[in-house]
This record gives C-alpha cells, structure tokens and sequence, in this order.
C-alpha cells in the first residue's frame, strides 16, 4: 500500500468514528431541554461584561430591558474600560426604554492576573449579590453583542428550575451573513461541537464540561461552590472553564443550540474572523507545542487528506485511493449538512469544509506564532499571558 493510500484508509476510518461514536457531534437538536413554570420564579440579576459596544449595544441592550419574565430581574452592564461611550449609551437607551431595570458599574482596569471579561463579570456579580433587593438565585452572564428573544429569559429559567440545572447555556446563533461568516463561522460551532460533544455535556454523569460564554444562566450557589469567577480569573477561554468549575464541584451543566439567541456581532472580512479565531485558538492548546504539532497533523489527515486523495487518486488511476478519499469527504461533508441547515446556510458549502479547515489550521499557527511574539491572546488592546507567565 502507497502512503497516500494508508492516509486516505486512515482518514475515512477516522471519519466513521466521528460519525458514530463521537456523540452524534453534528446533530443540532439538542435544544432547551423540556420545562414548565416553576412554582415561584426565582429571582435573576442579567450581567453584561461591555467593552467598547457602542456599535452594537442598540441591536442587544434593548433585548434584555424588554424580557418579559415573571420573576425579578435587574440588568447590570459593566463597563470595562470603553472609550467609546459605551456606559453613557447604554443609559440612555435603558432611558428611552422601560424594562427591567439596568444599572451601569465601572470596576477600572483589571487587577493583576485577571482578564478582562473575568474582571468585568466579578464586580457584576459582587455588585448583584450586594443589592439591597437581596441575593439573586440565579445570574445570567451574556455578552454585550447577544440579542435576546423576549421569552428567553423565562425559557432560560424554566429550563433550570424543571431539571435542576446549576448551569444552562446556548450557542448563540452567530451572524452568518457575509462571505467570510458563512464559510467559516458555521464550520466554527461544528469544530467546537466535534471537540465538546453536547450529548456527552448533558449526561447526568458527564465528564466532559464545555459551556457557550455569550449566553450562560447560573446558579449563584453554584457560582460561590465553585469560586468563580475567581478561581478561574486567568483563563482565556472563559466559558469552557466556567463550565469545568462548576462540574468538578458537583453542578449539574447543560450546553445546546439557541433558538432565539443570537449574536449581533458583524464579522465582515476575513481578518475579523482570523483574530476571534487565532486570540483563543493556542490557548486552547495549553500553550503546549506537542499539541499544536498533533493538532496540524490531525487537521491535515482528517480533512485535507480526503480531496487530495480522490483527486490524485482520479488522476493517477489509482480507485483505492479515490474511493477511501471521496468516501471520507462524502462522511465530512454529510456530517457538516445538519450545521449549515441550522445556519440556513446553502449546502452547496457542504463539500468546502476542507477549505474552511484549512483556514483553521492557519489561524491555529498563527495563534501560536502570536503567543511567542508576545501578543498572543490579545482583543480589543489587551494581551494576557498563560497563567505561567502572569
């Protein structure tokens, strides 16, 4: 057997794996799970971490005042350091708006070994937990630039109460709407679902722990069991630890697709999606160069391998190596199908799934290639270092 048929044997067999035995990752109806009102609704404080938002505050902050939920429920938007107005908007919108009330706080430049949104979202939750109404019993941590349907809030809490979640997040829908979104942000929530299978998340006994960082309901005491956001202050990829937190110190979790929640966040060129892609993606990794070597050379047999080998396959006559290659591409591109529909995405991007993971792998260098030139992890004027560094 040639080398380029032992790779493309080995990437189909890879890809029957993922397909069946990684947790049915490419489905996407994992949804809330089923809810009904609870007896008392409990009461909710909404923290907003906000760094320079103006330009999406008007498409998100309105959302949040007009939650229709039963219960009480306070907004808190922290404002992290804007420069462009982003508190004084935010008052004024909430001005112009009546709604749940919104109380804007301004906890100054982060203290030593904390990231930014860490630091935003502790004073949020201090703040909360201070108020004179009395601690909340939940706390739901979404971003600046989510938008909110007007029952989330209460679907949100329904769903918690009824399974006696500690933690319920959605994925967001992100905006798909540009070229560059709709080849590579599609591709970005099936990459992250490959690597934390939802099913595998929502078991009762669950070892695996992965959360959406843009929309997370909390259980406060499940919040002080686990410390956070303290014992998680230095961590770049916030959500997945928030998660891994709350699962070690006995929390139930739950992470699924949104509905009704979606990001208003514009990614209009390739070079804004690069860098919320390449400010995380080392990090990911631990920082750890065997990682990164491994996770290259699974990238390029798990989908660059697939159309190379039907193609060279094609052209040197070789059908082995053109059937094992276009099988493993048919798998990749069937699997993908689901995630495009929910996207509402056309199909035909199916079969560019190789392209987009090509682009990953970039980033992913380029993550790394940043990070020893000392400006790895960095978004909007700050970079922070691994936790060994700080």
């Amino acid at each position: 057997m040639g080398p380029l048929l032992v790779a493309a044997c080995a990437s189909l067999a890879v890809w029957l794996w993922l397909t069946l035995g990684q947790g049915m990752f490419w489905r996407t109806d994992t949804r809330l799970p089923p809810r009904h009102a609870p007896a008392r609704w409990p009461s909710v404080a909404i923290i907003v971490p906000a760094r320079d938002e103006a330009g999406v505050l008007p498409l998100s902050l309105p959302s949040l005042l007009a939650q229709d939920y039963p219960g009480e429920a306070e907004i808190v938007l922290v404002d992290d350091g804007s420069t462009d107005g982003t508190a004084a908007l935010a008052r004024r919108l909430a001005g112009a708006q009546p709604g749940l009330p919104l109380t804007v706080v301004s906890p100054g430049e982060p203290g030593a070994g904390w990231t930014g949104k860490l630091w935003a979202l502790r004073h949020g939750i201090a703040h909360a937990r201070s108020s004179v109404s009395g601690e909340p019993d939940y706390l739901l941590l979404t971003d600046a630039d989510i938008a909110h349907e007007p029952d989330s809030l209460r679907e949100l809490v329904a769903a918690a109460t009824a399974a006696d979640l500690d933690l319920v997040s959605q994925m967001a829908r992100l905006r798909a709407v540009s070229v560059w979104e709709r080849l590579i942000v599609p591709a970005f929530v099936y990459f992250f679902a490959q690597l934390y299978p939802f099913r595998w998340i929502n078991r009762p006994a669950a070892r695996t722990a992965a959360a959406a960082g843009g929309c997370v309901l909390l259980r406060t005491g499940a919040a002080v069991r686990a410390g956070v956001p303290e014992s998680i202050r230095q961590a770049v990829i916030d959500d997945v630890s928030l998660a891994r937190a709350v699962q070690r110190t006995g929390g139930r979790i739950w992470l699924g697709l949104a509905e009704r929640v979606d990001s208003v966040r514009p990614y209009a060129s390739l070079a804004d999606l690069w860098r919320m892609v390449s400010r995380s993606a080392y990090a990911q990794l631990r920082h750890r160069p065997a990682l990164l070597a491994g996770t290259v050379a699974g990238l390029v047999l798990v989908y660059l391998v697939p159309p190379a080998a039907l193609l060279a396959g094609l052209a040197a006559g070789r059908p082995g190596v053109a059937w094992a290659g276009g099988l493993a591409w048919l798998l990749m591109a069937g699997t993908y199908l689901p995630m495009l529909r929910y996207y509402r995405q056309p199909l035909a991007l199916a079969p560019l799934l190789p392209l987009t993971a090509l682009l990953y792998l970039l980033m992913t260098v380029d993550s790394a290639v940043q990070h020893y030139r000392g400006r790895g992890a960095a978004w909007k004027g700050r970079t922070y270092a691994r936790p060994s560094d700080a």
